[in-house]
């Protein structure tokens, strides 16, 4: 039959008969699309290597067409074993590896780790040591939360926003590499406090960003939040609420957007954060939109404790604590917990006495998010799973440790 002809004898055809050849290839190819139901449901797999999975993850998702019927959350690809390494590092050594968790919030990670570590040292941090970490870990959280934004709205095909955020955050990135020497993977933070106050020039590269740092807000709502495309696929999309939050214990920006004032740094102050004046940022929905505009105002927020910092900072002391060379933490456990820039990072740690952790287990808010999602995809569209899956905001790191 001609529609089965090769292309070198397809060309020696008269032109009518080029054209009767496509028709029935046509026809061939419609006979054979009546034997397919797209209503049938099949098993596709998203990940593990693709860029709207943030990473090494494989959603392995029951669909109807493209209806996401349930999916499975396949785990692991990044898993590094941290928490065992601990075990063969000194306290000191393993604060370096809390960096490769949440590779986006380095400092955080420290931070979190630090006082359990304190807290069984019974260690008091100088008061001028606890506002240079509450700077830092402010800046650190604002720079994650633009990469969060930065990657949702590249998932839904916003370049341009991607671009503004990351001008943005490279600004940020040259004030933690003044202080801490590193670009990525900042080692900010020591046992005791924070190795040396804030180097000559950082405070007034600090207020510059400050200052410049609201007409860059001005540019993500024209850009993002302002854009009908981005709201009419963010609003009403992947709603968690308040219940399901508590379920799966999903914390931070992510149980905010569901309704629910829970910040540690109110609830439970930690270091320095009850001398601040700031707001817990709440929506109503727990929707894709709502857990976006939770973090696009808590940068200001942020921006706000950091320059209360500055200025309540005392300009003489010390920013550690007396520690000995050779760390020996006190036989007992403790479980230390932060409000990190993804939820509750939280650290169990267990010590015999030695020089090393006998135990180390943590809780990554990021994991916690991941596995909500399977609860509320309920026949959700294919492209309304990929935004809240960008909403969320998850870190493979700390996903698999």
């Amino acid at each position: 039959m001609k529609e089965n002809l090769s292309m070198h004898d397809r060309a020696q055809l008269t032109e009518a008969d080029q054209v009767e050849a496509l028709r029935a290839q046509q026809h061939a190819l419609r006979d054979v699309s009546k034997t397919y139901h797209p209503s049938e449901p099949f098993v596709f797999n998203l990940g593990p290597q693709h860029p709207s999975t943030h990473g090494v993850f494989r959603a392995h998702m029951h669909m109807d067409g493209e209806h996401v019927l349930a999916v499975d959350n396949v785990i692991g690809y990044l898993h590094r074993g941290i928490e065992k390494i601990a075990e063969q590092k000194t306290w000191a050594q393993f604060t370096p590896y809390t960096d490769r968790l949440d590779y986006l919030s380095p400092i955080l990670n420290e931070w979190g780790y630090l006082m359990g570590v304190e807290k069984l040292m019974n260690l008091t941090i100088p008061e001028r040591g606890e506002y240079v970490r509450v700077i830092l870990g402010e800046l650190q959280r604002v720079a994650n939360h633009l990469v969060y934004m930065a990657s949702f709205a590249l998932d839904l095909n916003g370049y341009t926003a991607w671009m503004y955020m990351f001008r943005e955050r490279e600004k940020i990135l040259d004030i933690l590499e003044a202080y801490s020497g590193s670009r990525m993977n900042n080692h900010a933070l020591r046992i005791g406090g924070a190795p040396t106050p804030l180097p000559e020039g950082m405070e007034g590269m600090i207020t510059r960003w400050l200052d410049g740092f609201p007409a860059a807000m001005d540019d993500f709502a024209n850009v993002v939040h302002g854009n009908e495309i981005f709201q009419a696929r963010a609003k009403n999309v992947g709603i968690i609420d308040v219940d399901t939050c508590m379920k799966y214990s999903v914390g931070g920006a992510n149980l905010r957007a569901a309704g629910k004032p829970a910040d540690l740094r109110k609830d439970r102050p930690y270091s320095v954060y009850d001398r601040f004046d700031f707001k817990v940022i709440t929506r109503e929905n727990g929707d894709s939109f709502d857990r976006y505009m939770v973090r696009f105002y808590e940068m200001e927020e942020s921006c706000k404790i950091i320059r209360q910092a500055l200025d309540q900072m005392p300009k003489e002391g010390p920013t550690m604590a007396k520690v000995p060379k050779m760390i020996k933490v006190p036989k007992g456990e403790v479980y230390a917990q932060i409000e990190g820039s993804k939820g509750w990072l939280g650290y169990y740690i267990v010590s015999d006495g030695g020089m090393k952790p006998s135990r180390i287990r943590i809780h990554g808010p990021s994991v916690m998010s991941l596995f909500a999602i399977p609860a509320i995809v309920d026949g959700m569209l294919l492209q309304d799973y990929i935004s809240t899956l960008a909403s969320i905001d998850i870190v493979l790191g700390e996903v698999d440790r």
